[in-house]
C-alpha cells in the first residue's frame, strides 16, 4: 500500500511539528505549507491526497483552496467578511502590527480597525 501524501498547514509551529511527526509515524508522507498561499501552490502539484488545514487562518483564501482542489467545479467567491479579514491581516503583517499605520493605509479610523481586529480574532500575533 502506497503511503498517503498529506498537506499540513497550521500556524502553530509546535502543533504543526507534533502533527507532522504523528502523521509520519503513521506512515504518511507529509508536505508542510507555511502560508495559505503556499498550500494552494502545493495543491497544484499532483499527489496530495489528504489535507490537514487550519481553516481559521486569516491568510487562507478558502475559495482559492477549493478551486485548487476541484478546478472544474464552480466555486463561489469568498464572502466580503472573509476577504476583509484576510486583507486586514495582510495589512497588519505589512505594518508589523502597527495598528495606527495599518488604519491609515486602510483609510479607516484606528478605532474601527481595533473593532475589526477584535471581531476577526486578529489580536494574537501570527507566526
Amino acid at each position: 500500500m502506497k503511503a498517503p501524501h498529506v498537506l499540513l498547514l497550521d500556524p502553530d509551529p509546535l502543533r504543526r511539528d507534533h502533527l507532522a511527526l504523528a502523521l509520519r509515524t503513521a506512515g504518511c508522507t507529509v508536505v508542510i505549507a507555511e502560508t495559505g498561499a503556499g498550500a494552494v501552490e502545493v495543491l497544484a502539484v499532483p499527489g496530495i491526497e489528504t489535507l490537514v488545514v487550519d481553516l481559521t487562518r486569516p491568510d487562507l483564501d478558502v475559495a482559492a483552496l477549493l478551486r485548487a482542489l476541484a478546478p472544474a467545479a464552480e466555486i463561489a467567491p469568498d464572502s466580503l467578511e472573509a476577504a476583509e479579514r484576510r486583507h486586514i491581516a495582510a495589512m497588519l503583517r505589512h505594518t508589523r502590527g502597527n495598528k495606527r499605520r495599518a488604519a491609515q493605509l486602510l483609510g479607516i479610523a484606528r478605532s474601527t480597525l481595533l473593532a475589526k481586529v477584535r471581531k476577526y480574532g486578529l489580536d494574537s500575533p501570527e507566526p
